[in-house]
């Protein structure tokens, strides 16, 4: 069932962690956050709420109607496919002569009556959105989760076809909730020139963007994009910067001499 907490505007309660196994569940959130399109600003809100829809284990957020420029909001149809949890009044977001189909919607219940819902990924709806000052991607960042970027003196080595790619004393290990630990190497223990760049750019909530990309130059079976970098990362992970890291799920790791088993995450057939 879902989890009942205070309204907004009272102050937030301990709650259990969401499960996206339920139904709708939510928590308000302290934060500042806005969304702009095309340098509108669309959203200006200080007490948002936090929303995880059944089956989806990352959150968007809700929030009142007074703090969206609902001016901008036209009622639409129904759109076809998910129906984000129980959803009947959705919004079609038109600035100037750009229409933007099905963006926004009303949350059902009685709890968050009156906040309005932005789809967040796999679709583009707004250019921008901000936690406080600092620009947000993907989707919101979930409280419930961690990542945490620690130095490391463990001898952490790479292999790709049995070649040394990356050799190092003095790694990042980034830990993050739900996937295994990520090395990130120092660019000068990286054997760039078995690597060849690409033009794939990622996003992500916790670390930014990583706009640099490799794949495996060496004989063998093709791997691309099998190692990135992010050159300017999140403050709260920026010991990473311009560290390369590698799917684990797609190379050798030997960490103190100890090769690991390799992991089994949806990275691996990328």
């Amino acid at each position: 069932m879902a989890t009942r907490g205070s309204t907004p505007e009272t102050a937030p309660v301990v709650r259990r962690r969401p499960d996206p196994a339920d139904s709708l569940v939510w928590e308000p959130s302290e934060r500042w956050v806005r969304g702009t399109k095309g340098g509108v600003t669309v959203v200006d809100s200080r007490r948002p709420v936090l929303v995880w829809e059944p089956g989806v284990p990352v959150p968007i957020y809700a929030f009142p109607a007074e703090d969206v420029r609902m001016d901008l909001l036209r009622r639409s149809e129904r759109p076809p496919g998910r129906r984000h949890a129980g959803a009947t009044v959705f919004y079609d977001l038109v600035l100037d002569d750009q229409v933007v189909r099905s963006a926004a919607w009303e949350c059902p219940g009685e709890e968050l009556a009156d906040h309005v819902c932005f789809a967040w990924f796999g679709r583009e709806v707004l250019d921008h959105w901000y936690e406080e000052k600092e620009e947000i991607f993907v989707h919101p960042r979930d409280p419930h989760k961690r990542v945490d970027a620690l130095p490391s003196a463990r001898h952490v080595q790479v292999e790709i076809e049995g070649t040394v790619v990356a050799d190092t004393r003095s790694p990042v290990l980034l830990f993050e909730t739900g996937l295994p630990v990520r090395y990130y190497f120092p660019r000068e223990d990286v054997r760039l020139d078995l690597l060849t760049p690409t033009d794939t750019s990622t996003r992500c909530p916790y670390k930014g963007v990583a706009t640099e990309y490799w794949s495996w130059a060496g004989e063998g079976e093709a791997r691309r994009d099998v190692a990135w970098s992010y050159p300017d990362p999140l403050p709260a992970v920026g010991v990473i910067k311009d560290r390369i890291a590698f799917y684990d799920e797609r190379v050798d790791v030997i960490v103190d001499g100890e090769r690991q088993q390799r992991p089994d995450t949806f990275f691996g057939g990328r």
